[in-house]
Formats: structure tokens, sequence, C-alpha cells
């Protein structure tokens, strides 16, 4: 895809109900750019995918829509071919539709665990005096512990992440060191928190309170692991409902994750 492409992509996947964030497109760009793949018939965009290599060991795999009034003719096959070879030999992770499940498997994925996306309206509320910008925080320390929730380094993307104008970043510090950190983004519809990493659940609920306040409160939208319990809590606390939920699979043993710290996924499109 060109860069303008990208951005056709997350249209579709807002169509599909997937909700992306405003700015999504310009920092998915800095991970891979060859990693997102279009499809085309008769000069029309016909089908896309992603499968952005973060490094030598691990891919993931993401926008993967055929045009509605395509399906069902074996493009996405093809598309879905292309992915996986630009991966190589890498572990390939993806948050897939559940009905999907069985398809992946033929694959080669395997389930990891559920995904749960929870949404609801959250009144605003002054944010807690604890909490600073995330951009007052050492770049270096929010790296160190992005390692211990996600698969592989991916600094670019957590750069334009963090830095993007309209994402807002909240972090706590505890006798030095970062206890929990996150960003709050506008998108199609309300605002997402993604990623939200805590210590503990006391934590990510004052984090949760910064973000929301940053965000002046609405429509918030946060994606959670279903293996951590306390994040499931975290959300049902605050109101917010399930909207739906996804599969994260992954082809291959991918190194340990803290996953009782992912209070809120960064994004389902590029994990």
């Amino acid at each position: 895809m060109w860069p303008d492409e990208i951005a056709l992509a997350a249209d579709w996947a807002a169509a599909e109900g997937w909700n992306p964030g405003l700015a999504d497109t310009a920092c998915f760009a800095t991970v891979d750019p060859a990693g997102f793949l279009i499809g085309e018939l008769d000069g029309a965009p016909a089908a896309t995918i992603s499968c952005v290599n973060y490094d030598a060991r691990f891919a993931f795999l993401g926008f993967y829509i055929v045009r509605p009034d395509l399906r069902g003719r074996g493009y996405g096959l093809r598309m879905w071919s292309a992915a996986i070879a630009h991966a190589g030999t890498r572990v390939v992770g993806l948050d897939g539709v559940v009905a999907q499940q069985q398809n992946y498997r033929k694959s080669g994925f395997a389930l990891a665990y559920a995904n749960i996306r929870y949404g609801g309206t959250i009144a605003a509320s002054p944010a807690p005096p604890d909490a600073i910008s995330l951009a007052e925080v050492p770049f270096a320390a929010v790296e160190a512990d992005d390692a211990t929730v996600f698969p592989a380094p991916r600094a670019a993307f957590l750069r334009a992440w963090i830095d993007n104008p309209g994402h807002v970043g909240r972090a706590l510090v505890r006798d030095g060191k970062l206890a929990a950190w996150g960003v709050i983004r506008p998108c199609r519809t309300g605002c997402k928190i993604g990623p939200l990493v805590a210590d503990d659940r006391a934590a990510a609920e004052r984090l949760f309170a910064a973000l929301v306040a940053a965000a002046g409160g609405g429509d918030v939208f946060l994606d959670v692991p279903g293996v951590n319990r306390d994040a499931l809590a975290l959300a049902q606390g605050h109101g917010l409902a399930p909207v739906f939920e996804t599969a994260r699979m992954y082809t291959g043993a991918i190194r340990p994750l803290r996953l009782d710290r992912v209070f809120g996924v960064t994004t389902f499109e590029l994990g």
C-alpha cells in the first residue's frame, strides 16, 4: 500500500465495526511500511491485509478485509498467502473474530486467550493529582516496561503513538519506578484507551481516571485481555459493557508476557 491506502484500510475496518483511532494509520506506518498490502481488481481496491514485521522473530497480522461484494471468490486467501509470506519464518500473532478461529487454526494459529472490547459512557471527573504526563517519563523507561507486555521491541511505534498530537498519555510513578502508564486517543466513535499497563488494579484505576479526565469523559472503549480478572473487574466496575470479542492467536511460542499488567490492549490491528 501507499501511505494513503493505509487510511483506506482503516476506513474499511471502521465499516466492519472496529472503530479505529483517527490518527492510527500514521502511527502504524512507522513499524513496517512494506507490511501493508492491498489487492486490486480492475484498477479498484478489492482487499486489504497487513502483516507488520516488528523484528526478526515476531510479526502481527491485521486489516484482513475483502470488499463485501467480492467475498467468497478466493481473493482473501491470496491476500492471506502474501501476508504470511512477508512474515517469513517469524511467529505471527493476530486478533481475529471468534467465528474465524477454526480457519486460523488450519493455517497454524493456536488460541492464546480472548480479548474483549468494553465500551460505555463515562462522566468526566477530576484527574488524580499524582498522575503526570507520559511525556515526563524517560522514553527508555516506557520502552523497558513495554517489553514486559509485548512480544517484540516497538520503539518507533511507541514514540509515534505517544507523541501524536491527538493522543494523550498519562503515567504514575511510585518510588521512582513507573507503576502505570497509558494513552487515550479519539476514534471514529468516542475515545479508546490503549495501552493501559499497570502494576496492579489500584494503579490501573487511577490511571484510567486520569485518561478519562483528559478526554473530558464521553464514550470510552477499553480492550481487555480476558485472562486478566482485575482488568475485567475494572471495566465492569465503570459500567462498561462487552462490545465484541476477538481471539488472540499465535503461530508459535512468544516470550513470556506479564498479562496481569495489561489492563488495555494497544490496538487489535497491530497488537
